[in-house]
């Protein structure tokens, strides 16, 4: 996942950037809001995490701006701009939601979380991965262009772990976003769908195990 973020304050672009790529995440800067303009402009980005309070454009121009110009990635605002007035104007713009400084970086980490679910299947048809594809649409998987047969559940689990590709992704957030419940973690249900799905793959270290963390699918991912 690829994050423009947009801060113009040194050490707090700092601290979230590298929070963000211990996550597995992809970051991209910008002090400003000209500058954020121009990448949102040119690259292709799945978030902007988006000051208010910069230099050459506010937040609130960058905002209008990006209508203009039809970029529709969605936009988290990060500000200390902290009244109802502007979080109302920032959502009324086409932020999709406001998040007040000073923050909890756990709770970053879960809006964006929830951003991304919300929009996954609307953005993007297809991923790819080295010779993994997998189509949103069809609901179907190739490897190496062979198509392999799974079941509802396994794609939605190859689906979720393919589209937050290179950040770990712990059992309870699996159990949340493919079960959408929160059952027993003593139990072995992700394990044995884990187990299964590599069997079907027939790519053993496709999906890769970080014990007592999670697990992830490592590698460069094709949004198409």
């Amino acid at each position: 996942m690829n994050i423009l973020l947009v801060e113009d304050e040194p050490k707090l672009h700092d601290f979230v950037r590298k929070g963000l790529q211990q996550q597995g995440y992809q970051v991209q800067g910008a002090a400003s809001g000209s500058e954020a303009l121009e990448l949102a402009a040119v690259h292709t980005f799945d978030l902007i995490l988006l000051d208010i309070m910069l230099p050459g454009q506010t937040g609130f121009e960058v905002l209008e701006n990006l209508k203009k110009f039809n970029v529709k990635t969605p936009v988290i605002i990060l500000s200390a701009l902290s009244t109802t007035e502007n979080v109302i104007a920032g959502l009324d713009k086409g932020a999709v939601d406001y998040i007040k400084k000073p923050f909890d970086f756990g709770e970053l980490l879960a809006r964006i979380r929830a951003v991304t679910r919300k929009g996954a299947t609307k953005t993007y048809i297809q991923y790819k991965i080295d010779h993994v594809r997998l189509d949103l649409i069809a609901r179907k998987v190739w490897v190496a262009e062979q198509e392999v047969s799974l079941t509802k559940r396994e794609f939605h689990l190859l689906e979720t772990l393919m589209s937050d590709a290179n950040r770990v992704i712990s059992k309870t957030e699996l159990a949340e976003r493919v079960w959408e419940v929160h059952f027993d973690m003593g139990s072995n249900v992700i394990e044995v769908h884990i187990s299964q799905l590599r069997k079907k793959l027939g790519i053993e270290e496709f999906i890769q195990t970080r014990v007592g963390i999670g697990y992830v699918i490592e590698g460069h991912l094709v949004c198409s």
